[in-house]
């Protein structure tokens, strides 16, 4: 079997007729059909993994191993949810075992903060203030990678993939309010940040 390894999506394919008669055919072993499915899928799986291993290498090994699961597992699929949703819950699992098992350091975008009023300086920016925004991304990078990884992971998928609740908790199969407590306190956690270094955060609003 090919591993597809690239960002090609087949537009239109997600939940249409087309898709679901292909995962008919997948779960009864067409690697052609499987091969389909993945070209439709792998582009949003790969982000999932880069934002959660915080670079490319370890996102393609996370994306490798998940597309592999999915493989082994495609006769257990029965559609209870939809076939997205079950490939990024995947995903998302393949990616916290791998990260139990490096205890890799997160570098994880920042635009989880936005809302906060920071941003990162702008390529005008002086040495100094090169030297300050760099400081200020490894103290954000080092607090993302702190968080208790059902917080990082719900973080991650509610406020960089923008996936709605209910998907969440479908692929970290827990409740919605378990989530939405789970993305609130990790916020928290991340703004503690801004407010224990001021002489790096002390201008932007908390």
């Amino acid at each position: 079997m090919c591993i597809i390894a690239g960002g090609s999506e087949v537009i239109g394919l997600q939940n249409s007729p087309d898709e679901r008669e292909l995962v008919h055919r997948a779960s009864q072993g067409d690697e052609a059909a499987f091969e389909l499915l993945m070209r439709a899928h792998e582009s949003r799986m790969y982000a999932v993994s880069l934002r959660m291993c915080g670079n490319r290498e370890d996102a393609q090994d996370c994306l490798q191993e998940a597309m592999l699961r999915i493989y082994r597992a495609m006769s257990n699929f029965k559609g209870q949810s939809s076939f997205a949703t079950w490939t990024y819950r995947i995903t998302m699992n393949t990616c916290l075992d791998e990260l139990r098992r490096r205890k890799l350091r997160t570098a994880t975008s920042l635009d989880v903060l936005l809302d906060t009023g920071w941003s990162p300086t702008d390529e005008g920016e002086t040495p100094e203030q090169h030297s300050i925004a760099s400081e200020q991304r490894r103290m954000l990078e080092r607090a993302i990678a702190d968080l208790p990884e059902d917080m990082r992971a719900a973080i991650v998928l509610r406020d960089v993939q923008g996936f709605s609740y209910d998907e969440i908790a479908r692929m970290l199969e827990a409740n919605v309010g378990t989530i939405k407590s789970r993305i609130s306190r990790g916020r928290e956690k991340l703004r503690d940040v801004l407010v224990r270094q001021p002489e790096l955060f002390g201008r932007y609003p908390v």
